[in-house]
């Protein structure tokens, strides 16, 4: 892991409009340019570990992350994915509650922790989008439950193709409705069965029969398009109320 701090202006920033920051204006936003940092991880680097303290609050800038629970057996439970614009951590809130590990290589722009309590506290907009990302993060929780628990294993890998392509769209500001949606995977076939409670096996079954029922189109073993997203949705019965996973 390196240090590398940067001097990208918040205004010039990806995920400016779907961040924390999304609702700051122009000298909320001088602030938080004298208190960030960049930090960039390695692909499979440890960014927090549960039950140990965490010094600085981020959002994701660059890259892909998972968070995963480790049971007392050794076992591990993924709880969720983190791509560009989610939040890491939680104010008031001194350690990790989960193990977060870097997938690809990934860049945070951070906050020490105490600093960045005050902004909340003196900083509506910093205040109300946090709780909106929050209670998104909620509904997520919830659409989670539901797919691990009921969903067949073709309708768990659609849920999660939607799911990349409306938090894609929220970050590009562009509908996935407008034209065919092109995803890079942020994981692995491997790590995507993990994060499903599926095998391998079934993960490249169920991709190979949606390519032939021609909702989707696959390129390499990462590159997929959806040509009707629309008609992906209604594999599982999605709509906008859904949750995204």
């Amino acid at each position: 892991m390196n240090m590398s701090p940067r001097n990208d202006s918040c205004q010039n920033c990806p995920i400016r409009h779907s961040a924390v920051c999304a609702e700051c204006d122009a000298h909320e936003l001088a602030v938080l340019e004298q208190l960030k940092s960049y930090r960039t991880y390695a692909p499979g680097a440890s960014i927090a570990s549960a039950g140990e303290p965490l010094t600085h609050l981020s959002s994701l800038v660059v890259g892909c992350a998972t968070m995963s629970r480790t049971l007392e057996d050794g076992r591990r439970q993924s709880v969720g994915l983190l791509l560009p614009a989610d939040f890491i951590g939680r104010p008031g809130r001194a350690v990790s509650l989960f193990d977060i590990e870097a997938v690809s290589e990934v860049t945070l722009c951070r906050f020490e922790r105490q600093q960045f309590e005050r902004l909340v506290r003196d900083t509506p907009h910093i205040a109300s989008r946090l709780l909106s990302m929050t209670l998104d993060e909620l509904d997520v929780a919830r659409g989670m439950a539901v797919t691990l628990g009921r969903m067949t294993a073709r309708e768990k890998i659609v849920s999660f193709l939607v799911s990349l392509a409306r938090r894609q769209a929220a970050v590009t500001k562009r509908e996935p409705r407008e034209m065919p949606v092109a995803l890079h995977l942020p994981l692995s076939r491997q790590a995507i069965a993990d994060h499903l409670g599926l095998t391998i096996e079934t993960v490249s079954r169920q991709l190979t029969q949606l390519r032939k029922a021609g909702l989707i189109t696959l390129g390499d073993s990462r590159d997929i398009t959806i040509p009707d997203f629309e008609r992906l949705q209604l594999e599982v019965g999605e709509d906008e109320v859904t949750g995204t996973i």
